[in-house]
């Protein structure tokens, strides 16, 4: 590490950041009083004590340091309290060739998976060129998954929170991908920037769902196996049907079911099913899901009383359908499962903004709308494996 300045010593002979770059040492002075400030990289580096409860000196310097266009950590170094500022970075330096490289994988998994279940006519085991006509599932999927990240990472950028391009999740599911993210790598601001870049995503991927159930429900449905069949007793897999879809299929007057009982849905349909189904998934509230980030917004602490709840309503959701309806245990698995991955997101908490204060009506109204939405887009059994 090279010095940088020391309080009371002269200028230094570093090539990195220097004291004028941050805020002022007077400002900083006043909360955390520093007996040493040395450079690492572009980063600032400051070592002292707080001259109050650790997380208050934090709110307290944080906006300072925001201004000046750093990103501020309060850790602690071999026992001792440090201030670390990095400069904020928004924009995209280098080519992200991990996201490029994880978005081509998933298209070709996706057209790979689409061919394979979801349009019969292609053997893309005979011919793997012909997966390149399964392209409107595979475009269908990547459009309201994309959205949905790059909603959150709109509002990360206007709210001038350092967030990563979505990395997409290439899986050879029934669906080709596990789905995408983004990575924040910068502190909340307040409550409002937490619940503005929470609903972003759910909001702007249910848009891009909607566009294309419409789409798909008005393209022709095309011939399944039999044991894809979503009314087929023969054996195999049935989706449920969320209840936005359905309003959707009344609104346009468009049928979910052929009469003909040996064709489904168009698979472009496929893809509005998996916006609703990770938009209710996305919006449980607990966590670092976005639901978690939109509660944690609207309620302030109480969110962890809500939050413990969730796993219980999960566990007793898959018990209500094995022993009263009767599902098996494939079927129901996945309540279990999600049951203890909320288990584990409760455990490690929401995001903490480094400002509280007061969320705003109209916010708090988004919000309990975005839940609402949430509710149309549950499924009390998403997939059914038949036998």
């Amino acid at each position: 590490m090279d010095d940088v300045e020391s309080p009371g010593f002269g200028p230094s002979r570093s090539s990195g950041p220097s004291l004028e770059d941050g805020p002022p040492l007077e400002r900083v002075e006043s909360v955390f009083a520093i007996y040493e400030v040395r450079s690492e990289g572009d980063r600032l580096v400051y070592y002292g004590d707080p001259r109050m409860h650790p997380e208050q000196a934090m709110q307290e310097l944080w906006p300072a340091f925001r201004e000046a266009g750093y990103e501020l950590q309060l850790t602690r170094r071999y026992g001792e309290y440090v201030l670390v500022a990095e400069p904020i970075s928004l924009g995209i330096e280098t080519i992200p060739w991990t996201n490029i490289l994880l978005l081509a994988a998933t298209i070709f998994s996706t057209l790979f998976v689409g061919a394979l279940w979801w349009y019969p006519s292609i053997d893309p085991f005979a011919d793997p060129a012909t997966i390149i006509h399964a392209w409107p599932f595979s475009l269908a999927i990547l459009s309201v998954l994309g959205i949905h990240e790059l909603g959150h990472y709109v509002m990360s950028r206007y709210h001038e929170v350092d967030a990563s391009l979505p990395y997409f999740l290439p899986v050879p599911t029934i669906i080709g991908t596990m789905g995408a993210v983004i990575k924040l790598k910068g502190r909340m601001p307040n409550r409002k920037a937490l619940f503005d870049i929470g609903v972003a995503g759910p909001l702007a991927g249910l848009v891009a769902t909607v566009v294309v159930a419409v789409i798909g429900l008005h393209l022709p449905p095309v011939t399944v196996p039999e044991s894809l069949m979503q009314q087929s007793d023969a054996g195999g897999l049935r989706l449920g049907i969320p209840p936005l879809l359905e309003l959707l299929a009344a609104a346009v007057d468009q049928p979910l079911y052929s009469d003909d009982p040996t064709r489904n849905i168009n698979p472009v349909v496929i893809g509005a099913w998996v916006g609703m189904f990770v938009t209710f998934l996305n919006l449980i509230p607990v966590g670092q899901l976005d639901g978690g980030h939109i509660l944690r917004a609207m309620t302030g602490e109480f969110h962890e009383t809500i939050s413990a709840l969730v796993p219980a309503v999960l566990f007793g959701l898959a018990a209500y359908l094995y022993y009263v309806d009767g599902y098996g245990l494939q079927t129901v698995f996945i309540w279990v499962f999600w049951g203890i991955l909320t288990m584990v997101l409760a455990s490690a908490g929401a995001a903490h903004p480094v400002a509280e204060g007061r969320l705003g009506t109209w916010r708090f109204v988004v919000g309990v709308v975005t839940f609402g939405l949430g509710l149309l887009c549950f499924m009390p059994v998403p997939i059914e494996l038949i036998q």
